[in-house]
């Protein structure tokens, strides 16, 4: 008997070095693959190593996190050719803002080779990541939550490809979506959510994500969409599903109840700017393109496998009702009749002369006499 040869992993220290680059925790890590975060750190210290479906897991995981990563000398190598190229380049801002800006990519082919479908959801999900975890901490006020909304959002998005590829907006589609998860009352009943995240340090921080989450929620979305991302007015009224004269009037309550807690926020352009320091005040960061993919595969096969299996549970039930079903009709058991004739019971008194001498000829009869059977010896 042959056994198959074990799927090939990287060294320890290589895999907490993908998994660090592509800014997963050890606990984020380890429900994906579906084990402890105890398993996961003895896996990146070579106390333990994987086994079978674990195995494979963790080996898929790790090369799409390492073809998605570059190596320490390809990023030098990266750098020194940058350099050479653009001298003077200045250094990226530490924070990207939370409205949504076109960055012009040169190209230096005239015809580019289309794009794969990984290939378009990652230049998607590079584009958008950054600004739509932001937007979604200012809904909500929370980090992880904000963090989780958005991967929901695009794993929704790479469940239904086809349907985004083809959308006039994709970013736009995935923000409808990770705002509806992330402004979902079913929050409150999760007992991670229960309990209120640190604010903000600086006061004026604090207090301008206190006033927005007092608001109601569509009026947050509402004032978020169009002060904070710049969507025009019909623009914001169609992603809230709402008539235009209804979006702004929810537009107006919001902006006056912020200015009525902070009335140094009164001036829209005020509000914008303080809205995106507030959105870059946190880190927040965003696994990689192939962990969300990679991710968003597993839960749909998943909830597959389930969908087949509550199928044939149901097939089965209905088969065996049908097997042991009665097959033609069976009256019910009629009442009983009344039967007439039948002595009274009478409570049993003494014997007469007649019943006793039977008793004693009874037991003289039994215990003595020719009539009984004696057991022979052989």
């Amino acid at each position: 008997m042959t056994q198959t040869p074990a799927t090939p992993l990287p060294p320890p220290k290589e895999r907490r070095r993908l998994r660090e680059a592509a800014s997963l925790t050890q606990a984020q890590l380890a429900e994906w693959v579906g084990v402890s975060r105890e398993t996961v750190r003895a896996w990146e210290t070579g106390r333990t190593s994987p086994r079978g479906r674990k195995r494979e897991a963790y080996a898929k995981l790790l090369n799409d996190l390492a073809e998605d990563t570059p190596s320490t000398e390809e990023t030098e190598a990266a750098v020194e050719a940058v350099a050479a190229v653009v001298p003077e380049a200045q250094p990226e801002p530490p924070h990207a803002d939370i409205v949504v800006v076109e960055i012009p990519v040169p190209h230096t082919d005239p015809v580019p080779a289309p794009l794969t479908p990984a290939q378009a959801f990652d230049a998607l999900y590079a584009f958008c990541s950054p600004s739509l975890v932001r937007q979604t901490y200012l809904l909500t006020g929370r980090r992880e939550l904000a963090r989780e909304s958005m991967e929901r959002a695009f794993q929704t998005a790479w469940q239904r490809w086809p349907e985004v590829a083809v959308d006039r907006d994709p970013a736009g589609w995935v923000r409808s979506v990770a705002y509806e998860y992330a402004l979902s009352p079913w929050h409150r009943f999760r007992p991670r959510y229960r309990h209120p995240e640190p604010p903000p340090p600086a006061p004026a921080d604090r207090a301008l994500l206190t006033a927005l989450l007092k608001l109601p929620p569509s009026y947050r979305r509402t004032l978020l969409l169009y002060d904070g991302v710049g969507l025009g007015l019909a623009e914001m009224a169609a992603e809230t599903e709402a008539s235009t004269p209804a979006a702004a009037n929810r537009l107006l309550h919001a902006r006056e109840a912020v200015a009525a807690r902070l009335p140094e926020l009164s001036d829209p352009a005020e509000l914008h700017r303080r809205l995106t320091e507030l959105a870059s005040t946190g880190r927040l960061h965003a696994a990689k393109p192939p962990v969300v993919r990679f991710v968003g595969e597993r839960r749909t096969v998943f909830w597959t496998r389930a969908a087949i299996a509550f199928t044939v549970t149901i097939i089965g039930a209905t088969t065996l009702t049908v097997r042991t079903a009665p097959t033609h009709y069976e009256p019910p058991v009629p009442l009983g009749q009344r039967v007439e004739g039948v002595p009274a019971r009478v409570v049993q008194g003494s014997l007469s002369e007649e019943e006793v001498r039977l008793r004693d000829r009874l037991r003289t009869g039994m215990t003595a006499g020719p009539e009984r059977l004696l057991p022979l010896s052989r």
